[in-house]
């Protein structure tokens, strides 16, 4: 019997409200002296693994440097983002709007920061963040108030967000 892929052309998730593209991933220009930096990071990092004796930490490393490596001359595809009156579509993964506890909307224009965060009901997902790109925040909320809780308690992004940015990784 042959396996079949679920994907997003042959399911029908209920009628799209609004979509937009994002990039899979943000692509950060970094400098001669940030690979310099990284460098002599990674190597003290693989000094300390080696002295403590921690060789997976050492591989986790290595790894981590190559993923950089390998993905730095690539351009990120566009993947489209659908909301729909059954939940999210992230390129080809469905989120049912009952698997989400709530959502958050963080609009900081002086910092770029526009993105839509949502937090699962299983402690097992991780939270999901889609970069609003050039959409207006206000339709998004309105039309997600209609399906799930807005969490107003969250007025920043995620501290490891705000380092990945930092450090462009």
């Amino acid at each position: 019997m042959a396996h079949q892929e679920n994907t997003t052309q042959n399911i029908d998730y209920g009628d799209v409200i609004t979509s937009w593209r994002i990039p899979e991933f943000d692509k950060h220009e970094r400098t001669k002296k940030w690979y310099i930096a990284a460098s002599i990071a990674a190597l003290l990092l693989l000094l300390y693994s080696f002295i403590s004796a921690n060789f997976l930490f050492a591989v986790i490393i290595i790894i981590a440097a190559l993923v950089i490596i390998l993905n730095e001359g690539k351009e990120p595809d566009k993947i489209k983002i659908e909301l729909t009156g059954e939940g999210i579509v992230v390129g080809r993964k469905f989120y049912d709007y009952d698997e989400i506890e709530n959502f958050s909307l963080i609009y900081k224009p002086r910092q770029e920061i526009k993105n839509l965060y949502f937090e699962f009901k299983s402690a097992l997902r991780h939270r999901l963040s889609i970069p609003l790109e050039n959409m207006n925040p206000v339709p998004i909320r309105e039309i997600l108030l209609k399906y799930l809780k807005e969490d107003l308690e969250r007025t920043d992004q995620p501290l490891s967000e705000a380092l990945a940015k930092f450090f462009k990784l």
